[in-house]
């Protein structure tokens, strides 16, 4: 294995290998802090220097052994060793400047519709997934517990983490796992609560164990390919769960009122989304469709079935508990020393898996909402928020809460309502029928705590008695409706949806620029759809059974499956326009890089097989630096040119940032490589064409 992940980024090259290249990070002359009359002094300078103390650089100590004008070799440390805390370390060195900025660049006009539109975003599936546990767990979870999880995850986060854009609550794989511990454990009579209680804190000291072993370094191989995979089965878990709930009103009158509102929610909620997308109305109007259509089509269907006749029909409602209480008969402190010495020790598997989860689907959340097609300035930080994700799965287990963690879609959705953009003329509209398209170019993101912070404030307020009076009045048909258009929007922002439609549209209307014709086998493109969806298969039965606590596992088993057997299979070109980066190399300084990048094919298509940093006979040394200098990540080896290329987060250091116009043009489309445009949303100028 290649050196850990700081050995390939600008921090080490800073703070840590590079320490005696040419200077220190902070006093050197010419460096990024105060050589050459570049930026000043950072303000997390004695944290900096404290930390220079930590870490050891094996680079600065083979470039004494060589000689000062020598060019050494890129040191890459044995796989075994383990530079314990160094990424959490980094993180916070990184990070830390920024923090004060964080607060005081709330002071924007986009943070106010946003903490709105968070709020019902994150809220409203919050609701339904509490009726679903509720349901399954013989009311050991309810509406009070859901709500206080998202309030948990979000003010922690908010106020400590590293990537405070991220959107943390209770999700959908994690209702999945609660209620089969339930199935597997009440039967044997232990106490559920103090049993997930201790699957808490099992999973507490493994969270903590993989932050401080660096595991996050792992991520650089985590690309759209288990994403979407991921994000396929989260989808259809959402369509299954509204079909549940509409199972349980049997055959009479309830049943047949509860489909039809079920569908027109889902419609109504679609056709705001679609307006909110089309070029009708003005661009406030439109905003206005996207991003509060769906919370006022449940308010309107919440009153819709007291009209006429149908006030005759009784229909299930949300189940609510007492103000600030929990839904059981309950303290909110959990009686965990209650439980034999033998079911502790049987929780430990189950935080494994439980931790397995939480390390694929937070990790991944984070990077959806840093991804390409987003200008972020501010460094990201993985190790230190898996850190903070430890602990609030330990405090979530005593007061017995529904584990939280990052959520998709409500993470990247909040980054986008976020994002500062301008409307351009689309130059690539060339016929007179599509005179006058548009498109809107982000510019910035409003980088911030406050959002996420302010959210989970109105979440707690939600639990008040006024309010659970109000939410005890939506009809559990409502919410079926709801999973029904979220289960909808998951599958059309998919990158398997997306190749799924190129394979199945008449290749006469298809376009000659779309990105998947530059496939030189349109076979290969039906291999990869067919290996994703039998991944998405197996993931998706095996949590129809009694081992549905195991699906972590599949799902973690697919990042290897990516990096070692399908380049067996394809070729690095395929690979390079099947597959992408989740995150852009700027977000992946934190964790050394990505693994894949989309032009990996074409940069190695005179290769044979092999991995991505495979060229054909190129060193490993070599092929590193290359591919450090093509994507802007600063190398140990041979980086002290003039014609060196600066990080991004230089750029940020120095105040100038990382925006639209400078960013690489990949950045900017990403999404459009496979139709897919802002939001997910279908690609409107490919649709034209």
């Amino acid at each position: 294995m290649s050196r850990t992940a700081h050995s390939l980024t600008l921090p080490t090259a800073m703070h840590s290998s590079g320490s005696n290249r040419g200077g220190t990070a902070e006093s050197g002359g010419g460096t990024a802090e105060s050589g050459g009359g570049t930026a000043g002094p950072s303000p997390s300078g004695k944290l900096r220097r404290w930390a220079n103390s930590l870490l050891t650089s094996r680079n600065a100590e083979h470039r004494s052994r060589s000689g000062a004008g020598a060019t050494p070799a890129v040191e890459r440390d044995s796989w075994w060793k383990i530079h314990l805390f160094r990424g959490m370390v980094n993180d916070v060195r990184r990070r830390g400047p920024y923090y004060w900025s964080d607060w005081r660049d709330a002071w924007d006009y986009r943070v106010v519709p946003s903490t709105i539109y968070m709020y019902f975003a994150n809220i409203l599936p919050a609701l339904a997934f509490s009726l679903d546990m509720f349901t399954k767990t013989n009311m050991q979870y309810g509406v009070n517990e859901v709500l206080l999880a998202s309030v948990l995850g979000a003010v922690v986060f908010a106020v400590l983490a590293c990537q405070p854009l991220v959107i943390v609550g209770v999700t959908g794989p994690i209702t999945v796992f609660n209620y089969t511990v339930y199935d597997i454990m009440t039967p044997t009579g232990t106490n559920y609560l103090a049993f997930m209680c201790w699957i808490g804190l099992w999973s507490l000291v493994f969270h903590w164990v993989l932050a401080v072993t660096n595991s996050c370094d792992w991520l650089r191989y985590v690309t759209r390919f288990p994403c979407d995979i991921f994000g396929f089965y989260v989808a259809f878990i959402y369509l299954q769960k509204g079909v549940q709930v509409l199972e349980r009103f049997g055959d009479d009158s309830p049943f047949y009122l509860s489909v039809m509102v079920a569908l027109l929610v889902f419609m109504i909620a679609y056709a705001c989304g679609e307006l909110g997308e089309s070029p009708l109305f003005r661009h406030p109007v439109r905003v206005f469709l996207k991003d509060y259509g769906t919370p006022l089509t449940v308010v309107f269907f919440t009153g819709f079935v007291h009209f006429g006749r149908m006030r005759s029909v009784e229909l299930d409602r949300l189940p609510t508990s007492a103000a600030f209480f929990p839904t059981a008969d309950r303290g909110w402190l959990v009686n965990f020393w209650n439980i034999s010495v033998g079911d502790v020790f049987v929780a430990i598997p189950f935080a494994i898996l439980l931790t397995i989860l939480f390390y694929f689907d937070h990790n991944v959340s984070s990077l959806i909402a840093q991804g390409t097609e987003f200008p972020l300035r501010k460094p990201a930080g993985f190790h230190w928020d898996l850190f903070l994700l430890g602990l609030t799965t330990g405090v979530a287990g005593i007061l017995g809460l529904p584990f939280p963690n990052g959520l998709v879609p409500q993470a990247p959705f909040h980054t986008e309502s976020l994002c500062v953009t301008k409307v351009e003329a689309d130059t690539e509209e060339t016929n007179g029928e599509a005179k006058g398209h548009y498109v809107l170019r982000r510019t910035h993101v409003v980088e911030q705590r406050v959002s996420n912070l302010a959210q989970g404030l109105l979440t707690l307020g939600t639990m008040t008695g006024p309010l659970l009076v109000v939410l005890h009045l939506i009809p559990q048909a409502v919410l079926a409706g709801l999973f029904f258009i979220m289960g909808y929007q998951a599958l059309e922002a998919n990158g398997i949806t997306a190749k799924l439609l190129f394979l199945l549209r008449d290749r006469a209307l298809t376009p000659g620029g779309h990105p998947l014709n530059q496939v030189p086998r349109r076979a290969a493109v039906w291999a990869f759809v067919a290996i994703e969806l039998a991944a998405f298969g197996a993931t998706f039965a095996i949590t129809q059974t009694v081992a549905a606590v195991g699906f972590p596992v599949v799902i973690l088993a697919l990042i290897p499956m990516r990096a070692l057997v399908l380049p067996r299979v394809f070729t690095p070109r395929e690979l390079g326009i099947l597959d992408a980066p989740t995150a852009s190399p700027f977000t992946m300084e934190s964790v050394g890089g990505s693994y894949a990048t989309p032009e990996e094919g074409i940069r190695n298509s005179g290769g044979g097989g092999g991995g991505v940093l495979a060229g054909g006979g190129e060193d490993p040394a070599t092929a590193m630096e290359s591919e450090g200098e093509r994507i802007g990540v600063i190398i140990p080896a041979g980086t002290q040119g003039d014609g060196a290329r600066k990080s991004e987060e230089v750029l940020a250091e120095e105040g100038r940032g990382r925006t639209v116009e400078d960013a690489p043009a990949r950045d900017e489309i990403e999404m459009s490589r496979l139709g897919v445009s802002r939001r997910g949303q279908a690609s409107r100028s490919l649709a034209r064409e």
